[in-house]
Parts: structure tokens; C-alpha cells; sequence
């Protein structure tokens, strides 16, 4: 096909909203006239620049396409129909029960990257594409879908900002300005130029053009593969059902199938058989990996005072050392968090991401898309900020590896606004996560290696101050397991910890013990999934079990240890934060929250 037939790309254009109204109408719903506007955008896309091999979706030197407006998703599903890998019949069947073609795209399909639909993600988890592919060297493009409505989301800013102070070249936005959104018109309308002085005041190469003229659009497009050292943007001006009288730049029709499809089909023109020949890579390319070597974790002489957070920055650097594709992120806190370390070790893979946490974790699903093995950090309470991106990439089945310091009343002065007492229940209902707590040293160094090949979203949540190394170097702690620190056959109650509070729950055990009362201590290290078999030996066995953790009462380790053994019935006593703290010495946080050893001391006594 001549790359500037025009025709063929207008014909092409109506086969795509001619299958969106299709798609939309078989099944009762969906976002036809969403589909429309960037019909245009879409074909001269997928006819004169992208470059796909459809039949290798794993070849690393495709481009990469990201539907941030995720509704749009029957116009992504009528290209895959255009391009021949789905048929008519599978195009049809859009948000049926066991459809690959969901409401909105997942990675169940392999041409798919990232699950979107939260608007405002796509754009950020672009940049973390263009940021892997800088990395490893390759020429692959990255092209954002937006639409006009999303980009009142700050995420969306945050990512205009990185891209445009990191000079991300291999990254276009293109913006579906439809001017109507959900109730009614977007903020800025059709006005273009608002969106352009924006995007140019983060640096980026903006090109306003009329989004249904195919000539403006391909000349657009060819300038942004032309544009050196910065990011483009493509502000588009659309209308909404375009090609639909009835639906056309009209409000309240947005998220419905239309009235009357056959009509629609009609008037566009009736449906075509038109394919499209995406050109495929031509460069055989391997995607650059570093050098690594051997595993050689850090070690701690058992009685040793180190912080958790010590141990992460350490361990990482090893596992960055024996791994190649370890790359690091950080939140503007890397001093606090101790990921410095690695960042000292081995700059070129560590990546500052400022006090954008949403683009901080954003970035990280980026990167692994292209394979890396990111471990994203910052303090816990900050990564609340970011929790609907973490959801998404439960969605996405993201393979990231977050870290939160700083977690609990026991970082002391700082106060509530700093303390992360909501990460264990918030990283527990994410789908497919997996959420770790460690005590000592030496096990934040095992669980940090352990985490390099966990699939999904894992979480291991690091201490502020300094604690006691109870284990010796060199031990295991596979995810799922626990540790029986006090164990006797006349235990009358079992204590159930993990970080901070396995220290206390051991003084309190060392206390009961010399008053006669026997008591068993567990530290639930793995709290996503959890030990179920331990806990259901301590729940048979000695009937009573105190949950302890620095944690706000619901939806952490209590919750994670009831769920295990409620339908055994033994008495469960939980101990967590439920007041709201001021400033006060970490020991004495503990103390007020009810948590140190004095208070497991009484809550044992009472128990029995």
C-alpha cells in the first residue's frame, strides 16, 4: 500500500468505527463513540508507522502501543480485526463471559502490554517503556492513546514532567481532544493550544492537527519519529461519534451502545473487508542486559543492632551484582529507604523518580513489560498515594517488587503523617500479591533475593530503627513459610508476629516464662500467603493465639492470621495501632499503641 493513500486510510477509518458500533451494539455496551473519535489517529497509525510483528509479540524490537483511554478498547479490538489476528467472529463476542476482548484491555491478550482503563495510567506506564528502552538499547517506539478528559489526572502531569526532563524521544502521546467527556464538555474543550503550553512547559514537542485528516495526521506522526531529544505529543481535534449523526459531538450518549447500529452501519458507508499490513521490525536486535556475577548476600553476627531498611539497601546491591536485569527506583527518599546503596554500586540502572510515587510505580510496570526486574521504594505511607497504580498492576499481572520504610509507630518523632500503618492490609487485597514483613537483617537480605523471581506484585515492608539480628547469615525464608521462634508442649497461648513486634512478642514471652506461663512465639515473616499449616498446629494445639503488629487493626497480620484459622475456632486476641498517634520515642509509640511486651504480657494474662 502507498503510504499516503489516502483513501485507503479513510476506507480503513470507517471499517474501524463500523466494527466499534458492531462491537459495542452485540454486546449492549461498551464505548462506541469514544472509538470513533480516534478512528482516524488509529489507522494511519497502524497503516505508516507502527511497527508489530503480530505473530511474534515477543520480538523486542516492536513498538509498543498503550491504550491509555482503555475504553476505547472496540477500536484497539477493530484493529486487531483489520490487522487479521482475530476474526469477526471473536471481534463479536467483546465483553462476553470467557472473551479475551474484555470491557477494557488486558494482557490475556498477547499484543496487549498493561491492563488500562483507570484513566490517566497509560501515559506514565509509557515512560517507563521508553525508559526500559533506553536502557536496553533498542529502537522501539512507544505510542500513548490518551483522551482529553484524562488529562485532569495529576498522574498524567507527573509523566509529562519525567519524560520531558529525561528527553524520552522514543515516546508519543497522541490525544484523542474529543472535547466531551462522561456528564458533559472537558475542561479545555477543543482548545488545543491550553493543552500545548502545558505539555511545552515539561519540554515536550507539541503538534496541534485535525484528528480526522489523515494527510495532517501522517505528517504528524512522521514528525514525531523525526524528533530528537525530547518527547512528542500530538494534540489531535475530534469529534465524538464522529461519522454518526445521531451520536456525533453530542452529550449524553458516552459508554452506550447506540440506539439503532444498523443505521449506524449505513451511514457509515456499510461494512468492508478492508485489512491493514502492519510493516513489521526490520532489525534483528537483542535487548542489552548488564554483567552479573555471583550471589554473595550481605551477612549479620546474630546480636548485631541493624535496621531492616540497612539490610534492603545491601541486599539489593547484591542481588544487583549476581542479576543483570535489577533495576532500582526511588521516590526522592534513597537515603531513608537505604537504596542508595545500589544506586552507589550501579547508577546507570537506578533511576530517580522524585516525589511522583504514582509515576514511581508506573514506571516500574513500564520496565518490566521489557523483562527488567524492578524493586521500587519509599516510605510506606507514601506508596498509599499510589494505590490505585499498584491495584492496576495486579491487573496487569505485573511482575514489581515494592518496598515501604518507615512502616508503623515505630519510626517515633515523625509523627502519624509519616507512618505507614495501612501497606499490609493495602498490599494483601491486590490481586496475586505477595506481602512480606522481616525482623531481622539477614532475613530482609534473604527475602529481598527471594523476591527477584516472584511473580506479580510483591511488597516487603522494611523498619526505621535498628533491630536485634535473631538468625544466623545464610538462612532460607521462602515465601509462604514462618519461623517458630518459643515452642514447648505446655505452651498455654501462642504470640504471632512479624518485624518489629517479633521482638517484643519474644521479651514477653521471656517475661510469661518466668512467671510460670508458658507461651509459644511465631514470626509470620510471610503474611501474603501465610503459613496456614503452622498456624493451624498453634490453634489446635494451644487453643489461643495474640496477634501482634505495628499496623492498623484491620486488614493486616490479625486479619491474614484469622482468615487462616477461623474455621478451627480458637481464641484469637488482636493487638494492633486503633488510636491515632502523636510524636512521641518509638518505645513509647509502642507503648501507647499497646503493642511492646508489657502489653502482650497482659493481653497473654488475660487471655488465660
Amino acid at each position: 500500500m502507498p503510504e499516503r493513500d489516502l483513501p485507503y486510510l479513510a476506507e480503513l477509518a470507517a471499517q474501524l468505527r463500523v466494527d466499534s458500533v458492531r462491537a459495542a451494539a452485540q454486546a449492549g455496551s461498551g464505548h462506541p463513540t469514544s472509538s470513533m473519535s480516534a478512528a482516524d489517529l488509529m489507522a494511519v497509525l497502524f497503516a505508516c508507522h507502527l511497527r508489530y510483528d503480530f505473530d511474534h509479540p515477543d520480538n523486542p524490537a516492536n513498538d509498543h502501543l498503550i491504550f491509555s483511554k482503555g475504553h476505547a478498547s472496540p477500536l484497539l479490538y477493530s484493529l486487531y480485526k483489520a490487522a487479521g489476528v482475530i476474526s469477526d467472529e471473536e471481534l463479536l463476542s467483546f465483553r462476553k463471559r470467557g472473551s479475551r476482548l474484555e470491557g477494557h484491555p488486558t494482557p490475556r491478550l498477547p499484543w496487549v502490554d498493561v491492563a488500562t482503563g483507570s484513566l490517566g495510567q497509560g501515559l506514565p506506564v509509557g515512560v517507563g517503556v521508553a525508559m526500559a528502552g533506553r536502557l536496553e538499547r533498542l529502537p522501539y517506539r512507544v505510542w500513548v492513546l490518551c483522551g482529553d478528559s484524562e488529562l485532569a489526572e495529576g498522574s498524567i502531569w507527573e509523566a509529562a514532567e519525567h519524560a520531558g526532563s529525561e528527553g524520552l524521544a522514543n515516546l508519543t502521546a497522541i490525544v484523542d481532544v474529543n472535547r466531551l467527556g462522561q456528564r458533559g464538555p472537558t475542561r479545555h474543550g477543543w482548545d488545543t493550544g491550553a493543552y500545548a503550553r502545558r505539555f511545552g512547559a515539561f519540554g515536550w514537542h507539541t503538534i496541534e492537527i485535525d484528528g480526522h485528516d489523515p494527510g495532517q495526521i501522517d505528517f504528524a506522526l512522521g514528525d514525531a519519529c523525526n524528533t530528537r531529544r525530547r518527547p512528542t505529543v500530538i494534540l489531535a481535534k475530534t469529534r465524538k461519534g464522529e461519522g454518526v449523526l445521531e451520536v456525533e459531538n453530542r452529550e449524553g450518549v458516552h459508554g452506550k451502545a447506540l440506539k439503532d447500529p444498523g443505521k449506524a452501519v449505513d451511514e457509515l458507508g456499510g461494512q468492508r473487508g478492508v485489512r491493514v499490513t502492519v510493516n513489521r521490525p526490520e532489525e534483528d536486535v537483542t535487548p542489552f542486559r548488564f554483567e552479573s556475577d555471583g550471589m554473595e548476600l550481605p551477612s549479620y553476627p546474630v546480636g548485631e543492632k541493624v535496621a531492616t531498611r540497612t539490610a534492603y539497601g545491601e541486599a539489593l546491591a547484591a542481588v544487583g551484582a549476581a542479576r543483570g536485569d535489577v533495576v532500582a527506583l526511588d521516590g526522592e527518599v534513597a537515603d531513608s529507604t537505604k537504596t542508595e546503596t545500589f544506586a552507589k554500586e550501579f547508577p546507570e540502572r537506578f533511576f530517580e523518580m522524585y516525589i511522583a510515587e504514582q509515576q514511581l510505580v508506573a514506571a516500574a510496570v513500564g520496565m518490566q513489560v521489557r523483562g527488567w526486574k524492578p524493586y521500587a521504594a519509599t516510605f510506606a505511607a507514601f506508596l498509599t498515594r499510589a494505590h490505585d497504580f499498584i491495584r492496576m498492576a495486579g491487573v496487569s499481572r505485573a511482575d514489581i517488587r515494592l518496598v515501604g520504610s518507615h512502616a508503623g509507630v515505630a519510626i517515633g518523632e515523625d509523627g502519624p503523617s509519616q507512618m505507614g500503618l495501612e501497606d499490609l492490609a493495602m498490599m494483601r487485597t491486590v490481586h496475586g500479591s505477595t506481602v512480606l514483613y522481616p525482623c531481622d537483617a539477614n532475613q530482609t537480605a534473604a527475602l529481598i533475593a527471594e523476591m527477584a523471581d516472584l511473580e506479580g506484585v510483591s511488597y516487603l515492608r522494611t523498619t526505621r530503627g535498628d533491630t536485634p539480628v535473631i538468625y544466623p547469615p545464610g538462612e532460607r525464608f521462602p515465601v509462604g513459610g514462618s519461623r517458630v521462634l518459643r515452642h514447648t508442649p505446655d505452651d498455654r497461648a501462642t504470640i504471632v508476629a512479624a518485624g518489629v513486634t517479633v521482638h517484643e512478642a519474644l521479651a514477653a514471652a521471656d517475661d510469661l516464662r518466668e512467671e510460670g506461663i508458658p507461651v509459644g512465639v511465631i514470626d509470620l515473616y510471610s503474611i501474603k500467603p501465610v503459613d496456614a499449616a503452622v498456624l493451624t498446629e498453634a490453634a489446635t494445639t494451644t487453643g489461643n493465639l495474640i496477634t501482634v503488629e505495628d499496623h492498623r487493626i484491620e486488614g493486616g497480620l490479625g486479619d491474614a492470621v484469622m482468615d487462616a484459622v477461623s474455621e478451627l475456632g480458637p481464641r484469637v486476641v488482636k493487638l494492633a495501632v486503633t488510636d491515632l498517634p502523636g510524636s512521641a520515642t518509638p518505645q513509647e509509640q509502642l507503648a501507647d499503641a499497646r503493642i511492646d511486651r508489657r502489653a502482650i504480657a497482659e493481653a497473654v494474662k488475660r487471655l488465660l
